[in-house]
């Protein structure tokens, strides 16, 4: 049998996307840009994906850049704002974003601007207290997720936006794991910016999209053609495009399953973890969450010992995220919530999609299980 519990490091791309994908491929190759008929062909696939983009996000389609994934987006962002931001050179996030975010606010202060990180408590959740006194600084630009990647913990955007424009700082938010999760619309919540990842929900790899409220000028992102209204240059993704296009479709239709459905079988997995396995931590247990995220600290065992079983019975999980694979630090978001290394070094992240079944979880709690007790039985840290 075969589970994929890593929806959090992919998807599967959608069979309607792959549907709408391929004859871009064959006969509707065209170059979107080309003025004929094999060319006007793609474009209206490329503008048909920005309309259905869009009306997932609650913006218009004028505001809806196309990139090519979400690490690009939030470069696209923070690196534009900040460069024009003149007096105003600070850059305000939480210290438990994605890399894409992190990283460049450290390649900002290596230029010469400012930098600062607001933690989380022991539950995830960002520390208003230190957001707001750092709001005091006068940031150009706030950067804060909608929802982590690890823990699954959901921010208060509409809160952490009316805050920043107290400011006078614009808003950004990295949503990539939140789009086609939770409802999410950027002109009710104050967003500026929003930085978006097709494969992240049942779209193709290769494409993503940047949110830019209207009235917000960024510097062009890749000089050349007049491709996205001269702020993106290049030949349009015109499959990937369209795949993220039906994938945003098909997620605005199925909101309701992900909060119902998907969530009811990651409770599932949770009590089930908990009843089977003593000393497990639910990280993130007492904070609203993405309904699609566990992350489980098994105390006493490391977590790639336990992927590693788990994986030989054919379910696929992960330690936190993907872009982490394979690093020996202990991950700063565990760090970041007071979680001991040792403690960390034993984190589960499981990500389900709509695609689980409950036969799936039944399945992945038999392993867990068996896994877990095998390993504590050798463990040079169990009592």
């Amino acid at each position: 049998m075969k589970v994929y519990l890593d929806n959090n490091a992919t998807t599967m791309v959608a069979p309607e996307a792959l549907e709408v994908m391929l004859p871009l491929f064959s006969e509707g190759f065209g170059n979107a840009s080309s003025f004929h008929t094999f060319g006007s062909q793609a474009k209206e696939a490329v503008e048909q994906a920005r309309q259905s983009v869009a009306a997932l996000l609650g913006a218009e389609a004028s505001e809806i850049v196309f990139t090519s994934c979400g690490t690009e987006s939030d470069n696209w962002a923070l690196k534009s704002v900040m460069e024009e931001a003149g007096s105003r050179s600070l850059l305000l996030t939480s210290s438990v974003e994605h890399p894409a975010v992190l990283e460049v606010g450290a390649v900002l202060s290596s230029r010469g601007y400012g930098h600062v990180s607001v933690g989380v408590d022991s539950d995830g959740q960002l520390r208003m207290d230190e957001y707001e006194v750092a709001l005091k600084r006068g940031p150009a630009l706030v950067s804060i997720m909608a929802a982590n990647n690890e823990t699954g913990v959901i921010f208060p955007l509409r809160e952490l936006a009316a805050l920043a424009h107290e400011s006078g700082a614009l808003f950004h938010t990295d949503a990539v794991q939140a789009v086609g999760k939770i409802p999410l619309n950027v002109h009710e919540t104050g967003i500026d910016l929003l930085s978006l990842s097709g494969h992240k929900f049942h779209g193709p790899k290769g494409v993503g999209a940047l949110y830019i409220r209207e009235g917000i000028g960024l510097l062009p992102r890749i000089h050349g053609g007049h491709q996205e209204r001269g702020m993106r240059a290049g030949t349009y993704n015109s499959p990937g495009i369209a795949g993220l296009g039906k994938a945003s479709e098909l997620a605005a239709a199925t909101l309701g399953i992900e909060r119902e459905q998907v969530r009811r079988l990651r409770d599932r997995l949770e009590r089930g973890i908990q009843e089977r396995c003593p000393s497990v931590i639910v990280v993130g247990q007492n904070s609203d969450r993405l309904p699609n995220t566990l992350t489980a600290l098994f105390e006493a065992v490391e977590s790639e010992a336990i992927l590693m079983l788990l994986d030989l019975k054919g379910i696929c999980a992960s330690s936190g995220s993907a872009c982490s694979t394979g690093s020996k630090v202990p991950s700063h978001v565990l760090k970041s919530m007071g979680v001991p290394d040792r403690v960390a070094n034993s984190a589960i992240r499981f990500s389900l999609s709509r695609y689980t079944t409950p036969d799936d979880i039944e399945y992945t709690l038999e392993a867990i299980e068996e896994s877990i007790g095998k390993l504590r039985k050798i463990s040079p840290y169990a009592d």
